[in-house]
């Protein structure tokens, strides 16, 4: 009998981590309080934007099912997944507040059942929260004991919107937090019948695992803020090129290759909420969150200094490629393309926008005085200054002489701020900027 599992939010983690599941052969409920969400995983059709999503729910074969009740859910599956959301606090922190109210539900059904279950939290949470008040929660709504009657885990994916599908079943490690070694154990065997590599895996108690979650993703960030840092360097001393330094610097095992590109700020929706929480964590402990704070500083800093050097540049129209923080994905959350447009217009810039995406995204926040373009190259086109703010692959396909401005006309400049078409450097009628590599 294959293992039975329930995923409650079918957002844009949850929607791929059960439709991932299904697929590899698991019998999956869904649960979200969006109707729209379940009808459409009934109808074996994405809720979100995912890509890859369509395909994973084709592989279903019936084994996936979504309702709106989660005691339901309980009562007929063996794992639970709480995949909500966990919003940021003015101060930094996580609220429970969806949370909360699953946590309760969860309760009242495992109050009723008889058989073992494991609940898994995947939603970050502050250091102290799954042993302390999520399992509180669940001990007062079920009257059972964590560890005894029912297993409780704290797992929370490393995988990046644009790339869900892929990362969750191929991850660098799988992250375990435990209640016992009981519940660990049931944990890791359904993760070994869901990853397609063999990563590590490490278990720990609740607080570790969770202090690990928000520093691996930290220092990730202090990573790209250096690299980011190189290449305001390297902008500002003639023949400097971030990448040749990167890619030596990537070649000592120390430090690797990874998210040493040199680009603009990062940005999403866990990166600078995640790095936010580490510094509240500390400050709240006594220990300087000096660190954190530096490198969310000078990522924030980024996009006024882009902005800056946009003016200096053009007088005109400012066109922009890209508004979601990542290409393969419609979210817009702290994306430096999204942020530098909210800016120039905010200075009475003429703003012309275009992304693939942005367009698809129903919940996407507005954007006051910008205008859209229909096209890549129609945004291009029409502005006077181009900046590549999101590395698109179509953008790269569109033709140098598509690019220039001929005529009586000064060259149109273009800000390439992922160097990703290079091939512009000589091209007639254009003014060529790469961030990260010198220039004056």
């Amino acid at each position: 009998m294959s293992m039975r599992a329930c995923v409650i939010g079918l957002g844009k983690l949850g929607a791929p981590l059960a439709a991932c599941l299904a697929a590899k052969g698991l019998t999956i409920i869904g649960v979200d309080n969006d109707p729209r969400k379940v009808e459409a995983i009934n109808r074996r059709q994405p809720p979100v934007h995912e890509p890859g999503l369509a395909e994973q729910l084709a592989q279903t074969e019936g084994r996936l099912s979504a309702v709106t009740d989660v005691e339901a859910a309980i009562r007929d599956t063996d794992i639970s997944f709480i995949v909500v959301s966990t919003p940021s606090e003015p101060s930094g922190g996580f609220s429970l507040r969806y949370v909360e109210p699953v946590c309760q539900a969860i309760g009242r059904a495992l109050a009723a059942k008889a058989s073992y279950h494991v609940v898994c939290l995947t939603s970050t949470v502050m250091p102290g929260t799954t042993g302390g008040a999520v399992r509180a929660l669940l001990e007062k709504s079920s009257g059972k004991r964590v560890g005894t009657d029912f297993g409780l885990c704290y797992s929370p994916e490393f995988i990046a919107l644009g790339s869900v599908i892929r990362d969750f079943l191929n991850p660098d490690m799988l992250l375990i937090g435990e209640s016992d070694v009981r519940a660990g154990d049931f944990l890791q065997s359904l993760y070994a019948q869901v990853c397609e590599n063999k990563p590590a895996i490490a278990r720990m108690a609740f607080v570790n695992a969770e202090i690990t979650k928000l520093a691996v993703n930290t220092y990730v960030t202090t990573k790209i803020s250096y690299a980011n840092m190189l290449a305001r360097i390297c902008e500002q001393l003639p023949g400097a090129n971030v990448d040749v330094i990167t890619s030596a610097l990537g070649l000592d095992t120390r430090i690797g290759a990874k998210y040493l590109k040199g680009a603009l700020s990062y940005g999403g929706p866990c990166f600078p909420r995640d790095n936010l929480a580490l510094a509240q964590l500390a400050r709240q402990l006594g220990v300087p969150p000096d660190l954190a704070q530096a490198v969310d500083r000078f990522n924030r800093a980024q996009v006024s200094w882009l902005a800056d050097l946009v003016q200096q540049r053009s007088d005109g129209t400012a066109g922009i490629l890209g508004l979601t923080y990542k290409a393969g994905t419609d979210v817009v959350e702290e994306a430096a393309g999204f942020l530098l447009a909210k800016e120039l217009a905010a200075r009475g810039v003429k703003v012309l926008a275009f992304d693939p995406a942005y367009g698809t995204n129903s919940s996407r926040p507005a954007l006051e005085n910008v205008c859209f373009a229909s096209s890549a190259l129609d945004c291009i086109q029409k502005s006077d200054a181009v900046i590549l703010a999101t590395s698109w692959p179509e953008f790269n396909t569109i033709a140098p002489s598509q690019w220039s401005r001929s005529g009586n006309h000064q060259p149109r400049t273009v800000i390439d701020c992922w160097r990703a078409v290079k091939f512009l450097r000589d091209e007639p009628g254009v003014h060529y900027i790469a961030l990260g590599e010198g220039f004056q």
